[in-house]
Formats: C-alpha cells, structure tokens, sequence
C-alpha cells in the first residue's frame, strides 16, 4: 500500500461540502476496509450521477430522463407550484409528506455582489409556467437568508401582474439557515404557516 493513494483519496475527500481532514481520513480507511466490489459500486454511482444526471426540462430538479419523476406524476396537484433554490431542496420538503404540488427550482438565489443577477436563474421560465399553465398558488420556499429573501420578493413583484397567490413559507426556519439542513418537523411548519407576499 502506498502513501500516497491513501493521502491523494483523503485529499479528494476533502473537496466534499462538510469533509475537513478528520472525516475525509476516516472515510479513506473505512473505503480501504470495504470489499473491492462495494467500493467499485461506491464509485461507479458516481460515475453514473456525473454522466447521466441532468436537469427536468420543466421545473430543473435532477432527472435521469427528459422529465423528472414529479412532474411526470400523474398524483400531484397542478395547481400549485413550490418554487426552491436547487434540486437538493426538493427532496427536503418531499420527506415533511406536506406538499403534494409542482416545483420550480431556480438554480441559485439573486446575490448582485456574487453576480448573481436575475437573467442567471430560472425566472423567465417560472413566469413561463404560471403564463400558461393553471397555476392558482405560487409558494416560495427560498432559504430564510437574505439572497432569499431578495429572490422571494423579485418574484412576488415578477408574478403581480397575473392571477397566481403568491406565498412565502413561514419562518419556522433560522434566519441565515438553509433548506437542506432543516428537519422535517420545521420544515412543516414553515409550510403550514406560511404567508402571502
């Protein structure tokens, strides 16, 4: 065994979102420990994830396929779309079992100091769904920080001209926090409280 394959995985590791070096060790030794067959399996889904994941045409979640699994389902509610920050938000508010409607993602939230302008998220096509669908409630479920709250007041002010409520999940989340993070009990009760913008 060499050096330095093991330093050069715990340093890969390491470029993971929440791996400092103590994690990313004990994830290299505890793959080292795995069966070549399980860690073959480990590295193939991400193989696969990178080559074949790409985005809904129709609402941007992740998707092996043209369209995502939500909006080719035939059960959920048309009438209403949850408008988020990315895909990884989605499977959030999909474990809270509260919301049975359609999804937005946009790809990011407004930051003019990081660039982040609205021509670089996907408003137009939002204001494209709501144009010509039957959409009758748009729930924004930005994060409770300030790029969210910037990005859920762009689209109150977009989506005033037509015939659409517009709402915002109620704070049971931190202000500065995310999506991602928050469990599924305050997550509920940000989507039951919620408030009209």
């Amino acid at each position: 065994m060499s050096e330095g394959i093991i330093e050069t995985l715990i340093t890969e590791l390491t470029r993971l979102p929440g791996i400092g070096r103590k994690t990313a060790q004990r994830l290299a030794f505890f793959i080292l420990a795995l069966p070549v067959d399980k860690a073959k399996s480990i590295a193939q889904a991400i193989i696969d994830v990178k080559e074949k994941a790409g985005f809904c045409r129709n609402c941007f979640n992740i998707t092996e396929s043209d369209l995502c699994v939500i909006c080719r389902s035939e059960s959920r509610d048309t009438t209403r779309l949850c408008v988020v920050e990315e895909p990884a938000n989605i499977i959030v508010v999909e474990r809270t079992n509260s919301y049975d409607g359609l999804y937005h993602v946009l790809l990011g939230a407004l930051s003019p100091i990081d660039g982040i302008t609205p021509d670089k998220l996907k408003l137009d096509e939002l204001v494209a769904r709501v144009k010509v669908g039957n959409i009758t409630e748009v729930i924004v479920a930005t994060n409770p920080n300030t790029k969210g709250e910037m990005t859920a007041q762009y689209i109150a002010s977009l989506l005033q001209p037509f015939k659409v409520s517009v709402t915002r999940i109620a704070y049971g989340l931190p202000m500065g926090g995310d999506l991602e993070f928050a469990d599924e009990v305050t997550l509920r009760k940000s989507f039951e409280g919620r408030r009209k913008l």
